[in-house]
């Protein structure tokens, strides 16, 4: 079989790794819950109280049953309310463990480590600029990181053509610090990374749904041309998973 090997990667093989120790086990000091916010960034921008949203379907069987993926869009705006219940639904903070070892949030993930970083690529959104931003879930807010008019081509090429993802409202693209969770599982965390992925954006899915909003989760990109986007090193943070959102 000529792909056996390259599936190596997905076994947890715990007898190789027994006798390594992780950083945690040697004290090493744990990473931050969230990027650092850069010195001299323009004011942040804060978010609506999600607890207040109104939904147009909040009941979960039905949003199960109607979740599905949307490739068209109106022209239409998000409001900011709207994006506020978005980014809680998909890495909202419940509560911080301890001194900061740790989160609890919307959504699982292994170890509580938390891996993913939100940026979005905002086209039309109530209340902001285009432009790229991050979201801070500690404070429930907003970091512009750059104003700009091109994020329609620039998505639509970095997304091999897909015109869908330039053309929506807002796109969330989810990047992973791997070193968060290395920290304690070593080898062990990457396949738990992808995993953790899956939970951010099935979040995302069912609370676009109760809003009446569509998305459509994306694998197939121009890693480096994403990661460029939000200026991102490719190694220590690199872009895994994008959803693009929009009025239907």
């Amino acid at each position: 079989m000529p792909y056996t090997q390259n599936r190596q990667f997905m076994k947890s093989e715990f007898a190789e790794s027994v006798h390594k120790v992780s950083d945690q086990a040697k004290k090493v000091p744990y990473p931050p819950l969230q990027k650092p916010v850069p010195a001299g960034s323009l004011p942040l921008i804060d978010l609506p109280d999600p607890q207040g949203t109104p939904l147009k379907k909040p009941d979960l069987t039905t949003l199960l049953k109607d979740r599905q993926s949307w490739r068209k869009f109106t022209a239409e705006s998000l409001s900011l309310e709207e994006l506020s219940y978005l980014l809680f639904a998909s890495q909202g903070l419940l509560a911080v463990i301890g001194d900061g070892y740790a989160s609890r949030r919307t959504v699982p993930s292994a170890g509580a480590r938390h891996p993913y970083e939100t940026y979005l690529a905002v086209n039309r959104v109530e209340g902001l600029s285009p432009g790229t931003y991050r979201y801070l879930p500690l404070s429930h807010q907003l970091l512009l990181l750059e104003e700009t008019d091109k994020l329609p081509g620039l998505l639509t090429a970095a997304n091999l053509g897909q015109k869908f993802v330039g053309k929506a409202a807002v796109t969330f693209s989810w990047s992973c610090i791997p070193y968060r969770a290395e920290w304690r599982y070593m080898d062990h965390s990457h396949k738990n990374m992808l995993l953790d992925a899956g939970h951010i954006c099935q979040n995302l899915y069912l609370a676009a749904t109760a809003l009446g909003l569509g998305t459509c989760a994306v694998g197939a990109y121009d890693q480096a041309a994403m990661d460029a986007i939000f200026e991102l090193d490719g190694e220590d943070e690199y872009t895994v998973y994008l959803a693009p959102v929009g009025k239907i």
